[in-house]
């Protein structure tokens, strides 16, 4: 396990912008407002050489102990009891305030490694705002700049004084093996309470408040002998009454996460049933080409007729991806996870799944013999050869000829036999269609002058 370095700080000190740039990444989400990031975020460092470490990034304190910033300050605390190295950041602009005394005050208690950083110093005497926090006793103090990407070699050096051989934090993995889950719906149907449900601890800040998740937490679990990696991602709105600049950041980082997961779990809310946005989140996931699996969430609290009703709701509205296997969950009590993940394990098994050219081409031929494709225009579809085009989704190339002019619907029944042959579920099935290009097009066969002649003769001859 690779030595941990928490970054703690109040609000707006600039933890996430550092992040960023001793990750040399974009995973934290950076802006003026306080209090943007809320759950713990995880990264690697590796600016010194030979020695890579772990980087927790942070919540901001706020003194607060109720609501969502108590939730956000007990992250805090979680990822300076598990860090080896705590960097404790202040505002070298604003100086010493009283918030930063109070965290200090508990930082200490913890007995963990302290290295005091004085970030925004660009443009100001760094000797003279190093001076100011003289009175908390820590030395030496970084001075830095984040935001220009100043100070933080000789920081990355200070920090190389601190680190064990060992530590014990978490880390994400590179291991291809694991399974990448994303939990994707509307804000508040209950993925960060399924998220910590599943791993059996508040690892995520869950709350009613809708909109509490801002950042796609990426979290490693191993349940029965298999890895996993859970993606608890912020809730998608509608595009209009998305106003404040961090949740188009935060929807921006859920449709990342959709694009880098292998199945996307869409969960949705059975006493509000199908929605249009839940409608729209299904779309982003279909236009991903991701394998789906469909949550209904808060189905204890559904009365038996509650339950009929939404089940009809469900067969009528998500007509257009029946291919998609739908279970019924609590994440609040933890009912229906079982299912939950034999479902994740059939969608990723068929959406990884690899074919060859030799069933790929009996399946086309039965296919075709079976419903040969219409006449359109007086002409037909050939439909000679295909082969595997690659997997997640599992895709198949058709060549032939005319293609071009066949149908939709032809198209929906290769798409419908090949997962029927096949027994794929919960996962798309995408077709391109290639055909034969002609050697003679645009070629015109220009005629000698002797058989210009000839032609003249010929044309007179007929005339006559």
């Amino acid at each position: 396990m690779l030595p941990l370095v928490a970054l703690v700080g109040r609000p707006n000190v600039g933890k996430s912008t550092l992040f960023n740039a001793l990750t040399r990444s974009r995973d934290a989400l950076v802006h003026d407002e306080p209090g943007v990031t809320r759950d713990r975020i995880y990264g690697i460092c590796r600016l010194l050489e030979g020695q890579p470490f772990a980087v927790c990034d942070t919540g901001g304190l706020s003194g607060d102990e109720e609501g969502l910033a108590g939730a956000t300050a007990r992250q805090s605390r979680a990822a300076a009891a598990e860090a080896d190295v705590v960097l404790f950041i202040v505002d070298g602009r604003e100086g010493p305030a009283p918030l930063d005394d109070a965290a200090l005050s508990w930082l200490r208690k913890s007995g963990k490694k302290i290295l005091l950083v004085v970030n925004k110093t660009d443009g100001l005497d760094e000797s003279a705002c190093v001076r100011e926090f003289a009175r908390f006793g820590i030395d030496p103090a970084v001075p830095i700049a984040a935001a220009h990407q100043r100070g933080v070699p000789a920081l990355v050096a200070s920090i190389a004084g601190y680190l064990p051989e060992a530590g014990q934090g978490e880390v994400l993995d590179s291991d291809p093996e694991r399974v990448r889950i994303a939990f994707i719906g509307r804000p508040n149907v209950g993925k960060s309470t399924l998220v910590n449900r599943l791993l059996g601890e508040e690892r995520v800040i869950a709350s009613e408040v809708p909109g509490t998740t801002r950042d796609a937490i990426s979290v490693d679990m191993e349940r029965d002998g298999r890895r996993y990696r859970l993606i608890d991602t912020a809730g998608l709105r509608r595009k209009s009454k998305v106003e404040e600049v961090v949740e188009k950041f935060s929807t921006f980082k859920t449709l990342q996460a959709i694009e880098n997961c292998q199945v996307a779990v869409v969960m949705l809310d059975a006493g509000e049933g199908v929605t249009e946005q839940d409608a729209t989140v299904l779309g982003h996931v279909l236009d991903s080409g991701r394998a789906l699996v469909i949550a209904i969430n808060k189905w204890d609290g559904q009365s038996k007729y509650q339950r009929e009703q939404t089940q009809a709701l469900l067969e009528r509205k998500l007509a257009f991806c029946t291919w998609a296997e739908h279970v019924t969950i609590s994440a609040k009590h933890g009912t229906g996870m079982r299912e939950l993940f034999r479902a994740i394990h059939r969608a990723h098994a068929s959406a990884t799944r690899e074919f060859n050219t030799s069933e790929s081409n009996k399946a086309l031929e039965i296919a075709v013999e079976t419903f040969p494709p219409p006449v359109q225009n007086g002409h037909i579809a050939k439909l000679r050869f295909v082969h595997p085009g690659g997997v997640n989704p599992p895709t198949f190339v058709v060549h032939g000829t005319r293609l071009k002019k066949l149908p939709e619907s032809y198209k929906r029944y290769l798409e419908n036999f090949f997962r029927k042959r096949f027994k794929l579920v919960g996962t798309p099935i995408r077709f391109v269609f290639k055909e034969g290009e002609n050697p003679f097009e645009g070629r015109r066969n220009v005629l000698t002058e002797r058989q210009v002649r000839s032609k003249r003769r010929l044309i007179r001859h007929h005339k006559r």
